[in-house]
């Protein structure tokens, strides 16, 4: 069918030139007295067919420059005067990237193919070759008037929001790359004087061939359509691909390759197959979120977990943070000893509370009262397995922010102030290294390398 269509439209091209070619019979009589008035001059018939043909092929520059000059100078102005009084930019888009300049050079190509047989009449061979040469130039500067549109096309999608999220740069890509592959057949089927069907059923072993060469573009191709589509990755991601040393900003999307900008400044540019085949870490769940996770332990000495004795209570009371909870507790743990008619000689029996256990209760205090910590997400504050390293308290929360700056900023205040109140509870840091340090003043807890 579009074999069909193709021969067509060369018929109705023909049929036009020969159409326009009869009402120039006046200048193939000009040409016939030229070279009459060549061979009355003594010139041989030979050479004043040459004479003739040069003249003729002067003549066809100078309409081309001039039919080129009018289109370009008068025409061309007329589009973008009359563009220019639209409320729509995106005509101006086209104008930028010389949608409409590029199309003029379609005319030169038309006037050679229409005037041809008439400046070399009788020389047939001249006469295809001009018109296949003018043909091939056509193919060319369609496909750079086409080159053209697509990036219009491509600028103004980007102007809407939709295009963050769908991204289209790979998909006019892969429209310029099959255009093109078409326009090369168009080319060389000029070039060889045979039908596109013919040529492309020769082209069937080459194109195998082809495949196999450039296995890797395409596989670029066909990761870039999968990227587009299934919206892995965008333009503004932060991604993270250690393997690949890449942890930055994606500044562009194509259709076989994806650039990222590291957070070093540092350019990195990686097939888009990569991003299929290998782990790539994508931030951007975090930045929609409008909220970024803080997961870090504090590790205890386990040698400075101890009951909270009568005296380290009452410094317990004296945080304000701590009131209400130890208020409530006490009550509960007082109530069960009571019950359970327990003997408190012993600091083993009955219920108590411990340094370890209020001070995570007064980071959960601490925590649920901070301004930048979000009280609608996952809110942790636990105790993990111990292990050679001490036993880890995890802080499992939320910032309000996604800035890297502030998110860090917010990470080191909240640590700064837990670090500093440790000892407060009468609990030491666990670090491998030797040496005594004192807690408050009355335990000794000697760390020892692990």
């Amino acid at each position: 069918m579009e074999e069909n269509n193709t021969e067509n439209q060369a018929d109705a091209l023909d049929k036009a030139s020969e159409s326009v070619a009869q009402k120039f019979e006046s200048l193939r009589d000009l040409l016939t007295s030229l070279k009459d008035q060549f061979i009355g001059w003594g010139i041989a018939d030979f050479w004043a067919g040459v004479l003739v043909n040069v003249v003729g092929a002067a003549a066809l520059v100078f309409v081309c420059w001039i039919a080129y000059l009018v289109s370009k100078r008068i025409v061309l102005r007329v589009i973008r005067y009359a563009l220019s009084k639209t409320e729509n930019d995106w005509d101006n888009i086209l104008i930028e990237n010389k949608v409409f300049s590029r199309l003029t050079n379609i005319v030169p190509a038309m006037v050679v193919h229409v005037l041809a047989p008439v400046v070399f009449d009788g020389v047939d061979s001249l006469v295809a070759f001009v018109q296949g040469a003018s043909k091939v130039y056509l193919v060319v500067a369609l496909l750079f008037t086409l080159q053209a549109v697509l990036a219009s096309v491509l600028e103004i999608y980007q102007r809407f929001d939709i295009s963050r999220r769908i991204p289209i740069k790979g998909l006019t890509q892969a429209v310029m790359l099959v255009a093109c592959f078409i326009g090369g057949v168009f080319v060389i089927s000029i070039v060889m004087g045979r039908e596109v069907g013919a040529l492309m059923a020769g082209l069937g072993a080459m194109f195998m061939g082809f495949l196999f060469v450039f296995k890797d573009a395409i596989m670029g191709f066909v990761a870039g359509i999968q990227i587009a589509t299934n919206d892995t990755v965008r333009k503004g991601d932060w991604i993270e691909m250690k393997s690949h040393g890449i942890d930055g900003d994606v500044i562009d999307v194509s259709l076989t390759t994806v650039k990222v900008q590291n957070f070093d400044k540092t350019v990195v540019s990686i097939p888009a197959s990569k991003l299929i085949t290998d782990s790539c870490r994508n931030w951007r769940g975090m930045k929609d979120s409008g909220g970024r996770r803080i997961k870090r332990p504090i590790r205890i000495d386990m040698r400075s977990i101890r009951f909270a004795d009568d005296a380290l209570l009452k410094k317990f009371q004296r945080f304000d943070l701590l009131k209400d909870y130890l208020q409530s507790k006490l009550d509960e743990v007082n109530s069960h000893n009571q019950t359970a008619n327990t003997d408190l000689s012993e600091l083993v029996n009955g219920r108590r509370l411990t340094n370890i256990g209020t001070f995570r209760a007064y980071i959960v205090a601490y925590l649920k009262n901070h301004p930048s910590i979000r009280q609608d997400r996952t809110f942790l504050i636990r105790q993990l397995e111990p292990s050679d390293n001490g036993l880890p308290i995890e802080i499992y929360i939320f910032t309000d922010t996604t800035v890297w700056a502030e998110y860090e900023a917010i990470q080191s205040d909240i640590f700064d102030h837990l670090l500093a109140v440790i000892p407060e509870f009468e609990l030491a840091p666990f670090q491998n290294s030797t040496g005594k340090e004192s807690v408050s003043g009355t335990l000794d807890v000697t760390m020892v390398n692990s």
